[in-house]
């Protein structure tokens, strides 16, 4: 009996620590673990791309020189005016089609006449870079004259760049060459030439 009764102590004062033991093999008493939170990764920047595909509208303010072979000398002034357009995006190409009306404030054109405005039909071809648009541009253009009271018609050229500020809104310039000699031109001279300078503002829709 009393071999039996020590038995039985021992196996209770010993099953707390057996247990206390179990439970920290298992994990239950042990340190928690810190946890590491991963490190954010940046997003792959995107290249911006720009659609300028669309109709647009705007007006343009410049300087204008008109030199011909009646002029004793070179005449110059300010030409305002509006201009409206189509364009259609390609991808790297972009065409396009405008008309542009500008008033004018040259006098004695050939030493006669007076330059009342000039109106352009023109064709563009540009290059899609982003936000920014160069192109080269050429057309058809009449211009009118009063004292006397004519119309002059020729064709023109030039190189024009147009920069997308926002969605909408479009910021630009042109410089173009025009050579006058159909129409009355002859009245004022065998040949009547002009160069343009604008800067531009345009909403595009």
């Amino acid at each position: 009996m009393t071999t039996t009764f020590k038995f039985v102590r021992t196996a209770m004062l010993a099953a707390p620590f057996a247990v206390a033991a179990g439970m920290s093999a298992a994990g239950g008493m042990a340190q928690p673990v810190e946890t590491v939170a991963p490190t954010p990764v940046a997003p792959a920047p995107m290249m911006a791309s720009t659609d300028w595909t669309g109709f647009y509208a705007g007006g343009q303010l410049g300087y204008a020189d008109v030199t011909g072979s009646g002029t004793t000398a070179d005449v110059d002034g300010a030409i305002y005016g509006v201009h409206g357009g189509y364009m259609y995006d390609l991808g790297s190409v972009v065409l396009g089609g405008e008309v542009d009306y500008d008033l004018s404030s040259i006098d004695n054109v050939a030493g006669t006449a007076d330059l009342d405005d000039i109106m352009r039909v023109k064709a563009r071809v540009g290059y899609d870079a982003g936000a920014f648009l160069p192109y080269v541009t050429g057309g058809v253009v009449r211009a009118n004259t009063s004292g006397p009271d004519l119309e002059v018609d020729g064709d023109f050229y030039g190189l024009g760049v147009a920069y997308k500020y926002a969605d909408n809104i479009v910021f630009g310039g042109e410089v173009l060459q025009h050579k006058f000699y159909e129409g009355d031109a002859a009245t004022l001279t065998d040949t009547l030439r002009a160069t343009t300078a604008t800067a531009r503002v345009s909403y595009q829709f």
